[in-house]
């Protein structure tokens, strides 16, 4: 059973024009989603909402069985994630303009907090291949999970090499869940459902038309640590989600390439202009700090937080502070501090920047 909110998340995400910012301008205009799905036509013009919105959200209204719609979810295979379920990934959580609603196959897991974004032309050259290949691999064996997009190229080589490897991976579609694209891959996707999730902010049934593709990639970068580039022409589709991770202050890696391949502009550009320079999986692992990442997975799942952990995480931020401190402000003795903030350290929720010295673990 879904929460009562899921069904009107649903119903919003089937109303073409009505996006995250619309969204949350009727909540706060109606009070709740449920009032603002059954607004009238005033309130909804109260709350900004145009000709064109307004009159998708009373036709999509009177068309739409809510209930039937979670019902074929269901049959399907497919699990509805909103913002207010617990499950919902917390790096996607956390960009500007999240989307409400995400259709699952597959599952997403706790592990997928260690995720790297793996992307690039879908015309690699053999080095291109062969790159992509050995750093999703690596990655994927250091259990870290690979994300990227089903797309033919290096989308595909990574999401296999993450399965070679048995690793977790996930695929952001720019179509519906049960419409997997392109079809060539659709032996791969059921591969990817059973080893991890394919997952799309389109509602069941959206065809895998061009417009949907650029704004998928946000969630690409969205559900990542950092994205990796491993062979882009000038105009790759991979820049595109480049440009989502950098808006969402995620890191950028990408793998350099030949000065006379075409395929190589791209990453050799964004390695000119800052981005960082991967040879191989041990830069993006040392960089991120998802070295122990396995290690932090095992902690995160077998030694649960108790209240002396969660009151001490609650006094952490991006600032610095000394242990000392903490625990005063928290009301601890030492000891139970000390023990507490190990643990935390091991699960990767807080890290010291210097000796004593804690702050929040890396999103």
């Amino acid at each position: 059973m879904y929460p009562p909110n899921t069904r009107y998340y649903l119903g919003f995400n089937l109303v073409p024009g009505i996006g995250p910012a619309r969204l949350a301008r009727l909540v706060e205009r109606c009070g709740s989603l449920a009032a603002a799905w059954h607004a009238d036509a005033f309130e909804l013009a109260g709350a900004g909402l145009d000709g064109k919105a307004s009159a998708a959200l009373l036709a999509t209204r009177a068309r739409v069985d809510l209930d039937a719609e979670l019902e074929r979810a269901a049959r399907l295979g497919v699990a509805l994630l909103t913002l207010d379920d617990p499950g919902y990934p917390r790096l996607l959580r956390e960009i500007p303009g999240a989307p409400p609603l995400i259709y699952v196959r597959g599952a997403l897991a706790s592990s997928d907090d260690w995720a790297v974004a793996v992307v690039g032309t879908r015309a690699p050259s053999a080095y291109g291949r062969e790159a992509a290949y050995t750093l999703a691999r690596d990655l994927a064996s250091a259990s870290v999970v690979v994300v990227s997009g089903l797309a033919l190229g290096v989308d595909t080589v990574a999401h296999e090499a993450a399965l070679a490897a048995g690793g977790r991976t996930v695929a952001v579609l720019g179509s519906g869940v049960d419409l997997p694209y392109p079809g060539s891959n659709r032996r791969l996707a059921e591969r990817i459902v059973a080893q991890g999730a394919l997952v799309s902010d389109f509602p069941l049934g959206t065809a895998p038309v061009a417009a949907n593709f650029p704004p998928r990639n946000r969630i690409i970068s969205g559900l990542s640590r950092a994205t990796l580039v491993v062979e882009a022409g000038e105009q790759s589709g991979a820049l595109i989600t480049v440009g989502f991770a950098l808006d969402q202050g995620r890191e950028v890696f990408a793998v350099p390439g030949p000065i006379f391949s075409r395929q190589s502009v791209g990453c050799n550009r964004l390695i000119r202009d800052g981005a960082a320079l991967a040879r191989s999986a041990g830069d993006i692992l040392a960089d991120l700090d998802l070295s122990l990442a396995s290690v932090q997975r095992e902690a995160r799942s077998e030694l649960p937080a108790d209240p002396d952990e969660a009151a001490l995480l609650a006094l952490l931020s991006a600032e610095p502070r000394h242990i000392d401190e903490i625990g005063r402000e928290a009301g601890l003795p030492a000891p139970a501090v000390a023990a507490a903030m190990a643990l935390l350290e091991l699960k990767g929720l807080a890290r010291q920047p210097a000796p004593m010295h804690y702050v929040l673990g890396r999103p």
